[in-house]
């Protein structure tokens, strides 16, 4: 079913002011009047709709509201460093895909490449974002945002209400899987506390340097391998977001 997304301050009880893009998608797909179609609120909540205003294509008539199936039940905040060429938008889409819930991006000491119009290029990642929110089925539109250096982001992620993860490619003790298994057990084996959001942290091209995970082990992040083999920025990202995901339910 087609999906768009709308402000919340544009639903009412019984219709939903469409946006001049929409609308003009709308009129592109020449949906006809008894055709369903979906637009979320960005907060969860999707609604079931038909054309409202038939001559002009701008409002949609509720028939029915759901919560968002397609919206995990974890919020995965990701870090990622900046990385050069088309790197960073596929990583940036394949973690909306699998449902990323914030992705914050970061200088590291090793980073190819930082975009000199970082405004910009933010820009362009949140419209990737939003894309591919509706064509995944997700609830919310991901948040594409600058988090500014290496310290600044492992400040934050350290102080983040769940659990901070940091991948490095030298870890040779600590794997994901038992992480994820201490952190996420199956539901029998789980008491009263379920762990309902994540931070992950993920490199750039070269990996992180040796002060920076020095810096790491002073915070309260725990370092973890990916596995034995070398992942690219790119990829790195979107493995620990599949296994998070499959970990807990959700994929």
């Amino acid at each position: 079913m087609i999906r768009f997304f709308a402000d919340t301050d544009d639903i009412s009880e019984n219709s939903i002011k469409l946006s001049p893009e929409d609308a003009d998608h709308i009129r592109v797909l020449r949906l006809r009047p008894d055709e369903q179609f979906i637009i979320c609120d960005g907060n969860g909540t999707d609604y079931i709709c038909r054309l409202g205003d038939r001559t002009g294509h701008s409002t949609a008539k509720i028939i029915d509201q759901i919560k968002s199936p397609g919206e995990p039940d974890i919020k995965c905040k990701v870090y990622m460093a900046y990385s050069k060429g088309d790197r960073l938008d596929y990583a940036v889409q394949k973690s909306v895909e699998l449902g990323a819930h914030e992705i914050i991006l970061f200088e590291s000491g090793r980073c190819v490449a930082v975009p000199h119009d970082i405004p910009k290029k933010i820009a362009r990642l949140q419209k990737i974002s939003l894309e591919t929110a509706k064509q995944c089925n997700r609830g919310i539109i991901p948040k594409v945002s600058h988090g500014g250096s290496f310290d600044s982001i492992i400040t934050d992620a350290a102080g983040s209400s769940g659990p901070a993860i940091l991948f490095y490619e030298q870890e040779n003790n600590l794997h994901i899987k038992e992480v994820l298994e201490q952190q996420f057990p199956p539901v029998q084996e789980q008491k009263n506390i379920k762990t309902s959001s994540i931070s992950i942290i993920t490199g750039p091209e070269g990996g992180f340097e040796t002060h920076e995970i020095k810096h790491v082990q002073s915070k309260d992040i725990r370092i973890v391998s990916l596995g034995p083999r070398i992942l690219r920025s790119e990829t790195a990202p979107v493995a620990a977001l599949a296994a998070i995901m499959y970990q807990t339910g959700n994929l």
